[in-house]
């Protein structure tokens, strides 16, 4: 098995002569092996070794159980040891995001203070080698993030799964399945433990986890696994082919002010053209993450607007429908100008998709059902709503009914109670009936639409994607 992850990290060039190794270490099986490979293999590949450990403040005892195992197999295998301690439940709940989420971004911030420590700068220094952080995922991550992108809706790039480098973080066991990683333990008597959360189905990775994959592999393909990862390595080929397709074409179109999309740019191939807009939003924006295939859509619906017309996207990105074509650019601000395509009325029922993400609804008579108390679903007494609902950026005289007297707030007020960052508050989608604000995604629901005894038919909606979730 060692043998295997060698060939993996040589083909997909990991590691070189004088890299500082960090890698994740949680006490969980995968990063154990992990941890244990890496310094089996470290004279050979010539690297330094640490371990780094993150405390969430969440499962109390039990993480307290993980951290000392950690440190206590760190001490007898002579590997440096860190740990960072972070309250995630507090985090949570001061950023307004949820613990999973709250948990990547501390993950993030341990492993850059620590390449700080270790005297890493952003710009490589002559004769120091690279630094590189490993992260424990194998086989069967791989294909539940397949399954999981499958499910929601993805490209390309979300199909290819974990890729095996990525930047800074290398997946030396990516080529791994789970059951050879526990194999791998016992066999040699190391200790590691199961994390309580990753027993329960509450997420929808660990049902993908305990239930589909199993099922897949018992009635269908014994091997299901080890197909979709080498499935996942022709996507990625295929995913980077039309990245640098998109690349290419893309350079054709540059402007001083942007990308200036002519009429030659819509005679191209529909996908080179998608990678080549999603490419614009990578350069101008700096990075990627913000902006999905609906983003993309967007950008082309210009061509059936007239001239003039624009739509404003995260990162201060905007793209006009001008004289010969579509100039994406990039603005100084993100003030919501006078016209502007971020609105969208919502089908009801039905479902709209839409730069925001994918608002879903419909309509039933309430008989006593228990109300939906899920944070980006709502049910609303449909009958009180005057006029379509639609979602929209937030504008000027926006406001919240705010308690059953009728009470008003301003969204501006709202936001400011929230905590929501400033930077944030012109990108978060609002449900809205003119200047009356139904919902805030993720957030405050217009408390003269709640369901009652008195209630004749609710609206159900739903939201999934965008800059909330």
């Amino acid at each position: 098995m060692i043998e295997r992850v060698k060939k993996y990290i040589r083909e997909n060039q990991m590691l070189e002569a004088g890299s500082m190794v960090v890698a994740g270490v949680s006490g969980g099986a995968d990063s154990v092996a992990m941890l244990h490979i890496l310094k089996s293999i470290q004279k050979e590949f010539r690297f330094s070794l640490e371990a780094v450990h993150i405390h969430h403040g969440i499962r109390g005892k039990e993480a307290d159980r993980d951290e000392a195992l950690v440190k206590k197999i760190c001490e007898e295998w002579k590997i440096p040891f860190q740990s960072y301690h972070y309250p995630v439940p507090r985090l949570s709940r001061e950023w307004k995001l949820g613990e999973e989420e709250t948990g990547r971004i501390v993950r993030k911030q341990a492993f850059a203070e620590e390449k700080k420590k270790l005297g890493f700068s952003e710009k490589r220094e002559e004769g120091m080698g690279r630094f590189c952080i490993a992260l424990a995922h194998n086989c069967n991550d791989l294909a539940e993030t397949m399954l999981h992108h499958l499910a929601r809706g993805t490209g390309l790039r979300g199909l290819s799964g974990i890729r095996p480098c990525n930047g800074e973080i290398i997946r030396p066991v990516l080529c791994l399945e789970r059951k050879e990683i526990v194999y791998y333990l016992e066999e040699r008597g190391i200790p590691y433990i199961t994390d309580s959360s990753n027993l329960s189905d509450e997420y929808t990775r660990n049902r993908i986890r305990h239930h589909i994959l199993p099922a897949m592999e018992m009635e269908i393909n014994q091997k299901a696994v080890e197909h979709m990862a080498e499935t996942a390595r022709i996507l990625e080929s295929a995913d980077e082919y039309f990245q640098k397709k998109g690349k290419e074409l893309l350079k054709l179109f540059r402007r001083k002010e942007g990308y200036f999309l002519d009429d030659i740019f819509f005679e191209e191939d529909s996908i080179i053209r998608e990678y080549a807009v999603m490419e614009g939003f990578e350069q101008l924006a700096g990075k990627r993450k913000d902006f999905t295939s609906l983003h993309v859509e967007q950008v082309f619906s210009l061509r059936e607007k007239e001239i003039g017309r624009y739509i404003c996207f995260p990162q201060h990105l905007r793209a006009i429908r001008q004289y010969g074509g579509i100039l994406l650019e990039k603005t100084e601000t993100q003030e919501a100008p006078e016209y502007t395509e971020c609105f969208f009325e919502i089908p009801v029922p039905g479902t709209l998709r839409c730069s925001f993400g994918i608002f879903e609804t419909k309509i039933f008579p309430y008989k006593n059902q228990k109300i939906e108390e899920k944070k980006y679903t709502k049910w609303m007494d449909y009958d009180k709503i005057k006029g379509s609902p639609c979602v929209r950026t937030r504008k000027q005289g926006d406001y919240l009914v705010v308690n059953s007297a009728g009470g008003r707030k301003k969204l501006n007020r709202v936001f400011i109670d929230e905590k929501i960052p400033a930077g944030l508050r012109d990108q978060i989608p609002v449900v809205a009936t003119g200047s009356e604000i139904l919902w805030i995604p993720g957030g405050r629901m217009n408390e003269q639409y709640k369901v009652t005894s008195t209630t004749g038919r609710v609206l159900e909606l739903h939201y999934q994607g965008g800059v909330l979730t």
